[in-house]
């Protein structure tokens, strides 16, 4: 390694000092951004918090309060419908079935332009009605106030009460005189003026002696209003569903009426009161906790906005949202929570992540420090072996150098025959010329030689047609992904592309590289290329797209192999009589209909693993005898997906039985066999056309073994 000063540095201390240089401002660099990033994301998941728990607060209120507008709505409805059902005590069941319906309504009722009251309600055992306790079990209660209907007699109105369990039965009653007039209370008078559904104003339910706002709507009968229906929800309730839905342990929020007043805080502190039945609600800016008056006075002139403040040094974000006009009441949220419980979490882990950063990087250090000493000592020691070896010096006494590490135990061995052949070389070469190969690149050679391999070739059966039937850019693109198929699973099986000739793909297997199982291998890589073709036929036929159908040829075979063509260009390759073999095995599929032939030299070299069906003994130009050939179908015992199914196994156990009929020259036998498979497989091919050749007239020419034919 050169400085600047053009010196050569040692390893040892190269490699400390760039682990320090380089590691030491990485490593804080990351601390430090690990740092700003979690208390970044820390503040944005804080006001994505308060944000979604704005926006869901006020759609669960307003959702859960919707629909007891729905439901008082519908008895609005009815006693429209049906003016006198409410003057009827079988009235009192549906309002005790609307009060069921929901945990936050307390109490339902209908006041009619009469006087008459009716009330189905929630009650507390322990609570008083009226100077007296109810029964033990009594958790409903139901109420009329029926007025004389004969006003000359001045008789007192009354008030009755049942009390009703768990299972809404009876379990007591009394009935006492009362001057109870639904017209005069305000959630009567407020519904009658503006004529459609409303939640009135917090107030104190006289029936109950609880702080609420109730749900009203009148109904109308002959044009004019006739009554109102009602169900009362207490601000106990809206405080408790905020209790329930806190952001974080220190977050505040409340519920605010159009001036600021609390009408629901998350703190369960009491925010209103009975002052001689008239409800006194306090501001945000007067409850005894002064946060929520500094974080109200903090909010921007802007509306349903987020925003932060700091108080007491901790800094807190906060926002005021508004409910929906189409609601009713104009009601506000407020949500108040400080950063630190978003954020504490996170600089806890800062400041282990320092402590800890600090600690492993010393330790690394030290580890780097002695691991430099036991990588470089040996290295050094190599390259002035290298050197020795390099220099032709003569030294025959070259210490061995031994390393606990692989690599430079390796590299020592490799040293070392590169010593040993460097000597050998030197015996028979010239010393001069040595060297000079020794520094310079090592040049490639024409030449090859010849070796026993597999050779692989596949085509598009009538691509000639498709083409035509195609436009270019789209079998282009067809065309590639069946390439990418063979190749991958080529490459996958250890074989070598030789090249692309158009539409046909030549490969083979057991070349630059030995490989003892290349007849397999080869024919696995086949079986595979064929049950990825049929994944993307499928696909194409979803697609309305007409599917491409491959045919394969395996031979195996002594072929020269080596590097060919001139200095300029060269090829690594496959040449001889065994490449045109598989060449033309791949196109005798056309004759047969078959997809994946292969001769009987492949079938030898892959042993009893391949499943295969002989198909005929076929003339190949060139050669005096014939040659036969297989279809390959699957193999056994190497993966699930190329097992052949029962079905199949059977085919090419018939189909054997034929052929070594045809083999033996019993021409009847075999005919007879092929349809026979016919019968069973109506839709085999090999049957099909071996069928036609032996009820075909005989050649006279030649007495032929079984069907040949001419490739």
């Amino acid at each position: 390694m050169s400085s600047i000063f053009g010196k050569k540095w040692r390893l040892k201390p190269s490699i400390l000092m760039l682990f320090v240089v380089l590691t030491v401002p990485v490593s804080l660099t990351i601390i430090a951004i690990t740092y700003f990033s979690n208390d970044r994301i820390a503040r944005e998941d804080a006001n994505e918090l308060v944000d979604r728990f704005s926006t869901e607060a006020i759609a669960n209120i307003q959702g859960d309060i919707n629909p007891i507008k729905s439901l008082i709505r519908s008895v609005a409805a009815l006693g429209s419908t049906y003016p006198g059902i409410f003057a009827e005590d079988r009235s009192i069941d549906y309002f005790q079935a609307v009060l069921v319906h929901s945990r936050k309504i307390v109490s339902v009722y209908v006041g009619l332009e009469t006087g008459a009251f009716r009330q189905a309600r929630r009650i507390d055992p322990t609570v008083e009605i009226q100077g007296k306790l109810p029964p033990d079990d009594a958790i409903y209660a139901s109420r009329v106030v029926e007025r004389s209907k004969d006003q000359a007699k001045e008789s007192p109105t009354r008030d009755y009460y049942v009390f009703l369990d768990a299972s809404e039965k009876e379990v007591g009653g009394f009935s006492l005189n009362t001057t109870y007039d639904p017209r005069t209370r305000g959630w009567y008078r407020s519904a009658s003026q503006t004529g459609s559904i409303m939640i009135t104003e917090p107030d104190v339910f006289a029936a109950l002696g609880l702080i609420g706002f109730t749900v009203a709507a009148p109904f109308r009968a002959d044009g004019k209003v006739s009554g109102v229906a009602a169900a009362d929800i207490t601000l106990d309730g809206l405080s408790q569903y905020l209790a329930e839905r806190k952001i974080s342990p220190g977050a505040l929020s409340y519920i605010l009426d159009p001036q600021g007043r609390v009408l629901a805080a998350s703190d369960l502190s009491r925010t209103y009161a009975n002052e001689n039945g008239r409800v006194s609600l306090r501001h945000i800016s007067s409850l005894d906790n002064l946060l929520p008056a500094a974080a109200f006075g903090a909010r921007p002139r802007a509306t349903d906005k987020l925003y932060s403040f700091r108080r007491d040094g901790q800094e807190y974000v906060a926002r005021l949202s508004a409910f929906a006009p189409e609601f009713g009441p104009r009601w506000q949220l407020f949500v108040v929570a400080p950063i630190s419980d978003f954020t504490g979490e996170f600089e806890a882990n800062n400041q282990r992540l320092l402590a800890l950063g600090l600690a492993a990087l010393l330790l690394q250090i030290v580890i780097i420090y002695f691991l430099t000493g036991a990588i470089s000592s040996p290295l050094e020691r190599l390259a002035g072996k290298v050197g020795v070896i390099q220099g032709l010096s003569g030294k025959d006494d070259l210490p061995t150098i031994v390393s606990p590490i692989k690599e430079i135990s390796v590299l020592s061995r490799a040293i070392e025959t590169l010593d040993s052949t460097v000597k050998s070389f030197a015996s028979f070469v010239p010393v001069g010329l040595v060297t000079q190969l020794l520094h310079s690149e090592q040049k490639l050679e024409l030449g090859g030689h010849s070796r026993f391999l597999t050779v692989f070739f596949s085509d598009i059966e009538a691509f000639s047609t498709l083409s035509e039937e195609v436009p270019a850019q789209e079998l282009l693109l067809r065309v590639s992904k069946y390439l990418e198929i063979v190749t991958n699973e080529v490459n996958q099986a250890s074989g070598t592309i030789d090249k692309f000739i158009g539409d046909g793909v030549m490969a083979f297997w057991g070349a630059p590289a030995l490989l003892d199982d290349h007849a397999l291998q080869s024919c696995l890589a086949a079986l595979r290329i064929q049950r990825a073709m049929d994944a993307l036929n499928e696909k194409w036929r979803e697609e309305g797209t007409k599917p491409m159908r491959v045919r394969i040829g395996i031979h195996s075979d002594a072929v020269l192999v080596g590097n060919i063509g001139s200095k300029e260009r060269m090829s690594y390759t496959v040449m001889g009589d065994g490449v045109n073999v598989a060449s033309r095995l791949e196109g005798i599929n056309k004759e047969y209909g078959t997809r994946i032939c292969i001769s009987h030299s492949v079938f030898k070299e892959a042993g009893e693993r391949l499943c295969v069906r002989p198909i005929d003994d076929v003339a190949v130009k060139g050669r005096r005898g014939l040659v036969p050939i297989y279809e390959l179908v699957g193999v056994f015992g190497v993966e699930s997906e190329l097992e052949p199914d029962a079905r199949s196994i059977e085919l090419c156990r018939r189909t054997r039985l034929a052929h070594d009929a045809a083999a033996a020259g019993d021409s009847v036998a075999a005919l007879e066999r092929y349809r026979q498979i016919l019968v069973d497989f109506p839709n085999d091919p090999v049957a099909a056309e071996m069928t036609k050749r032996l009820a075909a007239p005989p050649v006279t020419d030649a007495t032929r073994r079984g069907s040949l034919a001419r490739l």
